[in-house]
């Protein structure tokens, strides 16, 4: 009886002793917490944050006749992203919004996409999902939403590339906040699912991921400064990237047009 007295205790003070041998993890929860506490009153009202694009969606007009028009969809990564200067030649749409999970783009879908009219989205997400942003969720709840999105494009005759989760590094001090909460392993499972959905349904898979990692598995050093965002050096390696995926995707919808029956 003794002995297993003492195991227990034994274990309880191990578990214990684990929680608090972790200070980044708890430093990068606590900021997490404060980042909701100052949100709860704006999702309350409105969890999709379908007011941010009301007035920009209301003033672009209808698709032109030959228009190839590119929505870039997503959270922070897309909304920090100055598309105008990583593709001069091109007005593509930004639709990012910082801090947001797979969960309120597809509550936003088709205001801030269906609706503009693109021929390509570019999806961007997933990220805030592992870090529990909205609150703990599964990936196969973030997978559900992603295969959502796509149902809703595809429906809508909209081309869809799906973007991987960008990998996170933790060489610099304000990588503190957010690599604690994002699991690599859950990273690398969310990509491989994304590239099998994609060969599944014939959508287009941007690979970041590859190109963005290190040779200890974390994005690197020089293509961010916190360990999440994508610094100048960033956008410059995932812009000649996308392009790319954008000219298939549009190769692809002329390819889908002149098939019998179209």
């Amino acid at each position: 009886m003794k002995t297993t007295f003492l195991f227990f205790a034994l274990m309880i003070t191990m578990a214990s002793a684990s929680a608090q041998d972790n200070p980044a993890l708890s430093h990068a929860k606590q900021n997490l917490k404060e980042w909701r506490d100052s949100r709860t009153s704006l999702l309350m009202d409105d969890f999709g944050e379908l007011a941010r694009y009301e007035k920009a969606n209301a003033a672009i007009p209808t698709l032109a006749p030959g228009e190839n028009r590119v929505v870039f969809f997503g959270d922070s990564i897309t909304d920090g992203w100055d598309l105008a200067k990583s593709f001069p030649q091109n007005t593509y749409i930004n639709r990012g919004i910082s801090g947001q999970t797979t969960s309120q783009m597809l509550l936003r879908f088709r205001e801030d996409v269906v609706n503009l009219q693109p021929k390509v989205v570019l999806i961007l997400a997933g990220t805030n999902d592992i870090a529990g942003n909205t609150g703990p969720m599964p990936l196969a709840v973030t997978e559900a939403n992603f295969a959502s999105m796509a149902e809703i494009a595809r429906a809508n005759r909209i081309r869809v590339v799906f973007s991987s989760v960008l990998p996170v590094h933790n060489y610099t001090p304000d990588s503190d906040k957010f690599f604690p909460l994002r699991s690599t392993q859950q990273v690398s499972a969310l990509n491989t699912w994304l590239k099998r959905y994609c060969s599944e349904h014939e959508l287009i898979y941007l690979d970041y991921y590859s190109e963005m990692l290190d040779e200890k598995g974390l994005l690197k050093r020089e293509l961010s400064e916190d360990g999440l965002h994508p610094n100048t050096a960033g956008y410059a390696t995932m812009a000649p990237l996308a392009a790319a995926a954008i000219r298939q995707a549009l190769q692809s919808e002329s390819s889908e047009k002149i098939k019998p029956g179209n």
